[in-house]
This record gives structure tokens, sequence and C-alpha cells, in this order.
């Protein structure tokens, strides 16, 4: 039976990476996937996908506008049989994309895997994990931990001197040199101006 799963995580845990060894083992076995990729976030090219490990795969490129349940028809009408979707950076999805997706499961019986963080660097929900947490028929959290040794589930954006930023636009696309992993209590302790950020990369756990 075909579901909707978000794997959800903060920055650096390895969500694109999980998602390109899912479309692996799809591939390996002789089934054929859609990757799906937000227009905005263009960081490794448009339409690519690219783990921070080196791993990459093409992906098709979507707009905020754009419907995903109609994007994913055409391919199946262009391609064939379509054996899974998988959505890179979930959390630029709109509330109707979402549904869109739901639609994909329900109706075209396809299974779609959604990777994405679940908030942004004020800790409020970005709108496609807010529809996601609500309407996935699975939840799973890629784990990462914090500079402190806890587990990380929040992230702070910082300057390019390491400072936190505590104000700004919900999304501002970025890699290391914008986003740290760290614990809620961290977190608590950045917004109060009490914490320190090492700019280091996070470890899987």
């Amino acid at each position: 039976m075909a579901k909707l799963y978000f794997y959800y995580s903060a920055m650096n845990a390895g969500k694109t990476t999980t998602l390109l060894q899912s479309a692996h083992n799809y591939h390996e076995r002789g089934m054929r996937t859609l990757i799906l990729t937000p227009q905005l976030d263009d960081r490794y090219g448009k339409g690519k996908v690219r783990s921070r490990i080196g791993l990459e795969a093409n992906g098709t490129i979507f707009a905020r506008e754009e419907n995903l349940l109609e994007l994913t028809t055409a391919d199946i009408d262009a391609n064939g049989e379509l054996h899974c979707v998988l959505v890179d950076e979930s959390q630029f999805l709109t509330k109707a994309q979402v549904w869109q997706l739901s639609e994909v499961v329900d109706r075209l019986k396809v299974p779609t895997l959604a990777y994405g963080l679940r908030t942004d660097f004020q800790g409020e929900l970005f709108e496609g994990s807010q529809y996601l947490l609500a309407w996935a028929d699975e939840l799973s959290e890629i784990k990462t931990i914090c500079h402190t040794g806890s587990k990380a589930n929040m992230v702070v954006r910082v300057d390019e001197q390491g400072r936190a930023i505590t104000a700004g636009a919900q999304v501002e696309i970025g890699g290391n040199d914008r986003y740290v992993s760290v614990s809620r209590a961290e977190f608590k302790r950045i917004f109060e101006g009490e914490g320190t950020i090492p700019l280091k990369q996070p470890r899987l756990l």
C-alpha cells in the first residue's frame, strides 16, 4: 500500500544522502523513481540533488506554483510506470503541494518520500513541514547532534563571523557556512545571548 512519508531533521543530518540511497535501492531492483527538487535551491546547479558527502543525481525542478500531481501524472504518461516519488528540501513545499503529494499516493498509488527540515532558524515550522507533519502517513526523524553532544533538533543561522542571526526572512539558501544544528537547550541560550556556536560539522547518530 502506497504511503506518504516525511523524513525530517535539523541541518546536516544526511537527509539528501538518505534520499539518494533510497533512489539507488529502487534503481538496483529495476524500478523507476522521480526525484523532485525545489526551484529556489540551486546551490549545486539547477536540477541537481547533491549530498554533502558527494553523492548526486538529476532531479526534476518544481516551482511554488507547480501542481505536483499533474507533474507526476505527466511523468508517468511520458516514461511509464513509476515506483516512487522522492522530494528533496520538502520544507519549501506549499500547503497545496503537500496535498497534491497526498493525491499522488492516494490516486496514483505511488509511494512518496519527502525529506526536509522541520523548523527554521527562529524555531518556526516551514509551511511544507507543517502540512507534512499533519498529513503524512508516517513520520521519521533523521538524527544528528549538537556541539554539546546532545541531540540537535533546531537550526541557527549565522553570519560570516559565526554570530547567530535572530531576525530576517525565513528562507535564505545556504549550507554549513550559514546554518548550524543545535539542541533545543543550546538554541535557547543562543537566542538569549548566552551561548556560543562552534562552526563544526555535526556528526550523524
